[in-house]
């Protein structure tokens, strides 16, 4: 470690650094030898990779393949409006950069997947999660399981998150719980809304992927005892925090390979063929049977705030209540029922013709959103 040296102006950058008695220079080298894959560069993505690049980590790696979208802006820090539309590992890489010329970056705009994780993963030291959905969670703990690589972990929600570090193998040879050992199965499809569809508090990601940060640098410097065995919940509403321990499952099955994790968590590949005989409509058709005053019923699933922020007319029966209120809807006429982006209207189609035998439904193709993008720009858009 010693052969790793520091010019005059990495010294003057890192000098805060390097006067603590318990990080020093020696933890200044494991940064810089370091190298941290960080999985997704959204709102954890964007603490995540400000402060490891501030930090001084040597090879940071980027894995996303979005693109960078306005409604973004709100919480992922990284970015800024010029940047709307640009793959978000261009933008990543040019924003780190800009803050530290020191050190390396490598970016992957692509999906993780089973077919490419353990080639992405295998070269780095470290992995920090910041992914948003529960097939990539499953998929990055798997990979690292396999590879032997520490997973720092985080995920956020509304007005909560939470920090973990999984997988990590103490001086001691010891390896710590994964994320099986506290999930071992992912929730049924549709029961944890996204943050596209629940919402977060913009400063929440900040908060918790800047704790998230903290555990990866802790992990590569070998300073304090990182979250091994814990899980670190965070409340932004009540200012409330609690850690919970966590143990090993004896129970759990070797992880020796990877596996389809969509299929997995049960999402898309059931409701591929499902959405599929649910009919749709456009929101051009749509405009079509307002201007033509044919006579429909329209129906918003959405939830009553959302409904004050933005509304195209039409009858507010909320998801969670569609059932119940069944009777409402007209069997008579064509029906179109919409949500923000067409996924809730779609499973309350779904729900309204299995119980019902409902005929006559149709979704709204992209909801409100589309609505406001492509028809009404006068719209907000959320």
């Amino acid at each position: 470690m010693s052969d790793i040296k520091f010019s005059r102006e990495e010294m003057e950058r890192y000098s805060r650094h390097i006067i603590i008695p318990e990080f020093n220079i020696e933890g200044q080298r494991k940064l810089k030898s370091a190298k941290v894959l960080v999985v997704g560069s959204g709102g954890l993505g964007s603490p995540l990779l400000l402060y490891l690049a501030a930090a001084g980590v040597g090879t940071i790696g980027i894995v996303d393949f979005d693109v960078v979208d306005k409604s973004n802006l709100q919480r992922q820090v990284l970015f800024s409006e010029e940047n709307v539309g640009m793959p978000k590992v261009e933008a990543a890489k040019k924003r780190i950069e800009g803050l530290n010329p020191h050190i390396k970056v490598v970016t992957y705009n692509v999906q993780l997947t089973s077919e490419n994780a353990l080639d992405i993963i295998k070269d780095y030291d470290v992995v920090a999660d910041g992914t948003d959905n529960f097939p990539t969670r499953y998929l990055v703990n798997d990979a690292c399981v396999i590879l032997g690589k520490p997973n720092v972990y985080a995920s956020i929600f509304r007005f909560d998150g939470q920090v973990s570090v999984f997988n990590y193998t103490n001086s001691k040879g010891e390896t710590g719980p994964h994320y099986r050992d506290l999930f071992p199965e992912p929730p049924p499809p549709g029961l944890v809304p996204s943050c596209a569809e629940g919402g977060v508090l913009g400063v929440l990601p900040g908060i918790v992927g800047s704790l998230q940060t903290n555990e990866v640098i802790k992990v590569i410097t070998g300073i304090g005892e990182p979250l091994v065995g814990r899980l670190f919940l965070f409340d932004a509403l009540n200012f409330e925090t609690r850690t919970l321990k966590i143990s090993k499952n004896p129970d759990l099955a070797p992880i020796t390979e990877l596996i389809d994790y969509v299929q997995f968590c049960g999402m898309p590949h059931e409701e591929v063929s499902t959405k599929e005989s649910v009919k749709e409509i456009t929101v051009q058709e749509l405009q079509v049977l307002q201007d033509t005053g044919k006579d429909f019923q329209l129906i918003d699933v959405r939830e009553s705030h959302e409904y004050d922020i933005v509304q195209i007319g039409g009858d507010l029966i909320p998801l969670g209540t569609i059932l119940q209120e069944a009777g409402r809807i007209s069997r008579d006429k064509q029906v179109v029922i919409h949500c923000r982006s067409g996924k809730r209207s779609a499973d309350a189609i779904r729900d309204l013709e299995a119980q019902f035998g409902f005929e006559n439904l149709y979704n709204l193709k992209g909801g409100v959103k589309a609505y406001a993008e492509e028809i009404d720009t006068t719209l907000p858009v959320y």
